[in-house]
């Protein structure tokens, strides 16, 4: 049945689905994933030998999802201005001109609310608190002091970033072990050299929009050199899991293969740098983050 014959005309049903998908890009999604994915591994992982709660999983997915969604529409909003000036970014729906400014707060200030009551309510009040602390840390500390102010913006505020699978963790456990902070420390040492790429290649974006990303204020090649360290310290926290028995062989052998892709990546990128080297090494942060915490989840229940 079409929307005509429903008495809706065509044009208002194309725009209201416009609009619906104007806000479900204000969630950042492809972001949102990633943040999901390591907050359901860090769920399984928090269990030896067996499973957690199916309703567990499910409530905390999408709480979790949904305070990270209403995080990203915060970062939206506030960075509106900054979006404009910005190729990347001045195509999204605040700067476009789809959603309007209190729009998108009251859009924000419900998805969050809802995401944490199903956390306090379905999951434990642990997780609530400290998914709640995650939104502060990255749509307030991150987006409104650290990344208009400092070149160190990405290292302080991948705190943030990296909380995921401590979430997921304490929605399993209703605690966070030392096990938890081996995984959000893993995923803290490798948002600079991920997000660093990015930058590489969209340094005259930022310098346009006035931020002081590292590119900006100390030049590609101070930045590829720190691309190439943090690579190296990232290779060497992913065997912590091993080491610390957390993990088998199994995880042993796929990060250290993973790991010196990524290395082959971040010295291609200081030895000879082009946009395309950048974007390449940007795409294979993300894949190889998203293999590493796969591998994590076979080696712990190969295990048993």
């Amino acid at each position: 049945m079409s929307v005509q014959s429903k008495g809706m005309p065509a044009s208002e049903g194309w725009t209201a689905g416009r609009r619906l998908r104007a806000f479900y890009t204000l969630t950042k999604p492809r972001v949102n994933t990633l943040i999901v994915f390591c907050a359901v591994i860090g769920m399984f992982l928090a269990v030896p030998g067996g499973f957690p709660e199916p309703w567990i999983v499910i409530a905390a997915t999408i709480g979790i999802a949904f305070v990270a969604g209403a995080a990203a529409a915060m970062n939206c909003l506030i960075e509106a201005r900054i979006d404009a000036h910005m190729a990347r970014t001045r195509a999204r729906p605040l700067p476009s001109g789809e959603v309007a400014g209190a729009e998108t707060l009251i859009f924000a200030g419900l998805l969050g609310g809802a995401g944490l009551l199903i956390l306090y309510l379905w999951v434990n009040p642990l997780t609530m608190w400290l998914t709640l602390a995650t939104f502060v840390g990255y749509a307030i500390i991150y987006t409104v002091f650290l990344k208009p102010r400092t070149s160190q913006n990405i290292v302080i505020g991948g705190a943030s970033g990296a909380m995921p699978p401590v979430l997921g963790w304490a929605a399993a456990t209703g605690e966070v072990s030392s096990d938890a902070l081996l995984l959000f420390l893993i995923i803290f040492v490798w948002t600079p050299p991920h997000f660093w790429a990015l930058a590489l290649y969209r340094s005259e974006d930022y310098a346009r929009a006035g931020l002081p990303m590292l590119p900006v204020t100390h030049g590609s090649e101070h930045t590829r050199l720190s691309i190439l360290l943090y690579t190296c310290l990232l290779i060497g926290v992913t065997l912590l899991p091993f080491a610390s028995r957390m993990s088998g062989w199994i995880y042993l052998v796929a990060a250290i293969v993973l790991g010196a892709g990524f290395l082959r990546h971040a010295w291609m990128l200081y030895r000879c740098y082009s946009d395309a080297q950048a974007r390449r090494t940007f795409r294979y942060s993300i894949a190889y983050l998203f293999a590493l915490f796969a591998a994590l989840l076979v080696d712990h229940y190969a295990a048993y």
